[in-house]
């Protein structure tokens, strides 16, 4: 098994734990693991668990949800912050004043 390999199998090991330490089944972790797409998310989710010590399904796929948007907000705001930084490099660029001359 690979390094990263390892890294997903662990932190979906950790995360099967909490889940099972409240009382549902190993596979509901599975589930939560896939939906939540990295290793950093899946400990957030982990962290919250034995934290919160939520009392529902709902509620923890509620918080699942919850870090799935703030993951998706983050790629958006980084996508937009290149975007802006390769316009403002394009606005200042010697290129665009030599096209603006002819």
């Amino acid at each position: 098994m690979r390094a990263n390999q390892r890294i997903w199998a662990q932190a979906r090991d950790r995360l099967a734990k909490a889940v099972a330490s409240l009382g549902y089944p190993e596979e509901f972790a599975g589930l939560l693991a896939k939906q939540l797409g990295s290793p950093k998310a899946i400990d957030r989710m982990t962290s919250y668990l034995y934290q919160a010590r939520p009392g529902s399904v709902e509620m923890i796929v509620d918080e699942m949800l919850a870090i799935r948007a703030e993951i998706e907000a983050w790629r958006e705001r980084k996508e937009s912050l290149d975007a802006q930084e390769d316009y403002s490099r394009w606005l200042n660029s010697e290129t665009r004043w030599l096209n603006e001359d002819e």
